[in-house]
């Protein structure tokens, strides 16, 4: 399992370096698909090249990208030719809604449990919690991102307490539930 939930992305170096070292593979070589849906305001449409740029900051090429909005669902055979996927922030019931509308859901969390890479920003991390009925599930707590104050750096106890609070310079990193979760970042 390989899930990074951010509050604003690859914000910092530590957090880009989690995300490379997660990748496992040389940076041109990585297919990306960016899911921009949640972004249904101004604000958040204003962000989503900054997001782009986190990929592309790392050193994916722009070609390695593709842009997925949920129209339709995928395959979870197609999902996993995907070396990341992105989920961008905005309005997170919007996102939520389509993805299990399309039943992107269970490829997305077919990929997974396979090994595939997420990194949820904002809105695309906290669909993984319980913050929302229909939620999908991976982490049995609630989750506050854009926070003032954050957890601390260091393993994340199971079971989860009430809620986790992410800063913009802080991330949930999992690699093995219940007991592969850490906080990194301020």
């Amino acid at each position: 399992m390989r899930v990074l939930l951010t509050s604003a992305g690859l914000e910092t170096n530590e957090i880009k370096d989690c995300f490379m070292d997660m990748a496992g593979k040389e940076m041109s070589l990585v297919k990306a698909l960016f899911i921009p849906t949640a972004a249904i305001d101004a604000g958040a449409i204003g962000v989503l090249p900054k997001c782009m740029n986190d990929l592309l900051k790392c050193g994916i090429p722009e070609e390695n990208i593709r842009v997925f909005d949920l129209h339709t669902g995928m395959e979870a055979a197609k999902l996993q030719q995907y070396d990341v996927v992105y989920l961008c922030g905005g309005n997170t019931q919007y996102l939520l809604k389509r993805i299990n509308d399309t039943k992107f859901n269970q490829s997305l969390m077919e990929y997974i449990d396979k090994g595939g890479l997420v990194i949820g920003v904002s809105a695309g991390s906290l669909i993984f919690s319980n913050n929302l009925p229909d939620n999908l599930g991976l982490i049995d707590t609630k989750l506050d991102v854009h926070c003032a104050a954050g957890e601390k750096r260091g393993k994340v106890a199971y079971p989860l307490k009430g809620n986790l609070r992410l800063t913009n310079t802080c991330a949930l990193v999992i690699r093995n539930l219940p007991d592969g979760m850490e906080i990194i970042g301020e």
